[in-house]
């Protein structure tokens, strides 16, 4: 089963450039935003995860651009699970622009498990683990 989740974000005016595009840091919030809705719809968003006296930060991002958005684009966010058996969370994201359906950017990210100390767990926890069983995502 794929476990997946679209987002729509208009592009603010303080998010673009002197060039009036979208200043490419920002490709990596709109990642962010896509794992936030992803965890509100799919009961993994971060609060639930600190719940179980974990922390999951990112270790890994990237991102392709590939076409620019402007000031009132909007956006869609489409954020991917990706299964691994690993200790780790990967998503895969594809973000598009609405009116033409044109992709604009694409890219991953990874994010490790720790403890609230910050040592790193290698095999995942036990929520998680129960978390992909019950989302058919093993």
């Amino acid at each position: 089963m794929t476990l997946t989740d679209r987002k729509e974000i208009t592009v603010r005016f303080s998010e673009v450039d002197s060039m009036r595009i979208v200043w490419h840091g920002n490709y990596i919030k709109y990642f962010e935003d896509g794992r936030e809705s992803f965890g509100l719809k799919y009961s993994l968003g971060y609060l639930e995860v600190y719940r179980h006296n974990v922390m999951i930060p990112i270790v890994k991002v990237n991102c392709d651009y590939k076409k620019p958005l402007v000031y009132g684009d909007v956006l869609v966010v489409e954020t991917t699970f990706i299964p691994t058996d690993a200790a780790k969370i990967v998503f895969e994201y594809t973000i598009t622009r609405k009116h033409d359906g044109e992709v604009v950017a694409s890219g991953s990210s990874t994010q490790v498990f720790l403890t609230p100390e910050g040592e790193l767990l290698l095999t995942s926890p036990e929520f998680f683990t129960g978390w992909k069983r019950k989302w058919g995502a093993e």
